[in-house]
């Protein structure tokens, strides 16, 4: 080839090296960010959006030009703009960023957009402390969609408020003071901690699934990690077992907090019973791995467990022995509790434990303190308190019935009919019955409600026990009825019914008993303490017969009441039930029973008839019936 002609191809070649190098007149390359600023920099226009040119010139797209991102316009002024494509340029992420959650890009409504975590023009670098997607600000980020309650709702996102309760966990203070190091939403939610690869907790790729728990756990907490694997816990999981746990299992998911702190289900005093039970006192696991049942129940009865739960942070709980992590079975050698480690295990605590003493149980057959000495020692001590405090019964009791005959032996004012006495009787045994096997249903757990009702067929018994006692009850409201129709009844609910003159008697006794006043109120036959307690019994029976037959009848009632109506009638009845209760053991037990002036307490509910002498300091101003006694030395009239 001559030199002229490698002259004209050399000039051929740069013509075409020219025509793309530099943008022709009227295409998008020649339009730059200072020409788009003409408009967009100027704010108070409506219609044109603001960007300010700092907000372009410190984002990490400041080399860029506008029409770079918003392709397609060829000239100024321009319509509408294309939605920006930031997957031309970030093709990695594009791919990665392919769902969210249990939603898919694309197709699931109201999922993240690019802008909605990086921001449109004002785009810094995850490393800057500005940005929406750096540590500190992650949480906010989120919470953007994460703290709507009504697209939690939408999406049916059963996690309640998981970035309020991030933000009190261990991990949200620490990044909120800057320390890059804690973990943050991405760190756990994305495999790769870009945040583009969230997936849920079902997909075995998803970093929060079951299995791959304790790897994301792992990037931080690598040490802890490797003696997790190493423990029986791990060695399941490793196997594909879904009953074993992990991480989140005893430290919590997003409200993770520091082992001391008290509210920690893995802090000192609470790890036994929040965090071990759950799983040690499960009859499903119990049963599957082969696991003694009653083994935590042992230890909380120990002197370690009731030390622990005392608040003592210094004293053994479970993992001071079994260990945290890495914990094996007591066949395993390595076993922080196999026989042969024991006397080295509780040297921690112990210095110069005895090997014999090292391997006393802990636990043992579900009764904690199990050992030959103890065994003995508390039955010793149950004899002795049935003997004791059963004598001190026998003796009180003795005691007790021998001040009321000498009582009954004084002068006596009839103060109840026999009819009266009877309704007592059944109403007081019935009352107590129902107060009793009620309130065992709403909390089996307590002691004396355990024993009686616990076994086997013992709801059962239970709820029979409670509707025969209302069957007496309303007995007993019946028959006061017929006898309120009688000559003597309307008497007594004329006598018994309320009136100014007891705000006045009121009135008189509390400025006699705060020393402002030398005499007492003179009642008549009825005070205002038995006219309060009587009609607060009658509104109480009414109440409690109208919930409780709603109840006891509700397949019958369920189908024309409105829904809800019965949980209604639940709520009155037990709390109706907690009223009537401590009505009766602070006021009518005082009046009748603890009252200085009374006690050991009238005898009229026992005989019907009360001392004269305590009637007239009780009554004094029922003249008829004092007079009639004095008079006549026999027993005065019907009370």
């Amino acid at each position: 080839m001559s030199r002229l002609s490698s002259i004209a191809l050399a000039g051929l070649l740069l013509s075409v090296v020219s025509l793309f190098a530099l943008p022709a007149k009227g295409l998008a390359e020649t339009i730059s960010s200072a020409e788009c600023l003409e408009c967009h920099g100027v704010s108070g226009d409506e219609d044109i959006p603001f960007v300010a040119d700092s907000m372009l010139t410190s984002s990490v797209h400041a080399d860029l030009e506008c029409v770079e991102c918003h392709a397609g316009i060829e000239e100024l002024p321009h319509e509408e703009v294309s939605p920006v494509e930031c997957g031309d340029c970030h093709e990695d992420e594009k791919l990665e960023y392919t769902r969210h959650g249990r939603g898919t890009v694309g197709k699931t409504e109201d999922l993240p957009k690019c802008t909605d975590c990086h921001g449109t023009h004002h785009i810094l670098h995850s490393t800057d402390k500005e940005s929406p997607t750096h540590s500190i600000n992650l949480p906010e980020t989120c919470g953007k969609c994460h703290a709507d309650l009504d697209l939690a709702k939408k999406h049916d996102i059963r996690v309640k408020r998981p970035v309020e309760t991030y933000e009190a966990s261990v991990h949200g203070k620490t990044t909120h003071m800057g320390i890059h190091v804690a973990a943050t939403c991405t760190d756990c939610h994305s495999r790769t901690g870009s945040g583009h690869d969230i997936w849920p907790q079902g997909d075995t790729e998803s970093s929060v699934n079951h299995f791959r728990i304790p790897f994301t756990c792992g990037k931080c907490h690598g040490s802890i990690e490797q003696d997790y694997w190493e423990g029986v816990h791990g060695q399941l999981v490793l196997r594909g077992d879904t009953d074993a746990p992990v991480c989140t299992h005893c430290h919590g998911e997003h409200g993770i907090l520091r082992a001391d702190d008290p509210r920690a289900g893995v802090s000192p005093a609470r790890i036994a019973e929040a965090t071990c039970v759950p799983c040690h006192e499960s009859a499903f696991l119990n049963e599957k791995y082969g696991i003694p049942a009653g083994t935590l129940v042992s230890f909380v009865d120990s002197y370690h467990g009731l030390k622990s739960r005392a608040g003592d942070k210094e004293v053994a709980n479970c993992a001071s022995c079994h260990g945290s992590h890495r914990i094996l079975p007591s066949s395993d050698p390595e076993s922080s509790v196999n026989p042969a480690n024991l006397e080295k295990t509780c040297g921690h605590c112990h210095p110069g434990v005895t090997e014999s003493l090292a391997s006393t149980k802990i636990h043992g057959g579900g009764v904690g303190r199990n050992t030959g000495w103890t065994r003995v020692v508390s039955r010793i001590y149950i004899v002795a308190i049935w003997l004791i405090i059963g004598g001190m019964v026998l003796y009180v009791a003795i005691d007790f019935q021998k001040h009321v005959r000498l009582r009954m032996n004084l002068p006596q004012v009839k103060r109840m009919t026999p009819g009266a006495v009877a309704q007592h009787w059944i109403l007081l045994i019935s009352f107590t019955v129902l107060a009793f096997s009620g309130f065992a249903l709403r909390y089996p757990e307590f002691g004396p409600f355990s024993t009686l009702f616990g076994w086997d067929g013992g709801s059962h018994f239970r709820g029979t026990l409670h509707r025969s006692a209302a069957v007496f009850f309303l007995f007993s409201c019946a028959w006061h009825l017929l006898y309120l129709v009688t000559r003597s009844g309307s008497r007594f609910l004329k006598d018994i019914a309320p009136g100014l003159r007891d705000f006045r008697e009121f009135g008189e006794m509390m400025a006699f008993n705060l020393g402002r006043r030398k005499e007492r109120a003179r009642f008549g036959r009825f005070s205002y303490v038995e006219k309060a307690e009587y009609w607060a019994l009658v509104w109480g029976a009414v109440i409690m017969a109208i919930t409780g037959i709603l109840l006891w009848f509700d397949y019958l009632f369920i189908r024309f009441l409105p829904k809800g109506f019965l949980d209604v009638m639940l709520v009155v009845h037990h709390y109706e039930a907690w009223l009537a209760t401590l009505a009766i053991l602070v006021w009518h037990m005082y009046s009748v029973i603890f009252n200085p002036a009374v006690f050991p307490g009238n005898p009229s509910w026992l005989t019907g008839r009360m001392p004269v002498e305590m009637y007239a300091h009780e009554h004094p101003g029922d003249a008829a019936t004092l007079d009639e006694k004095r008079g006549d030395g026999q027993e005065g009239g019907t009370i």
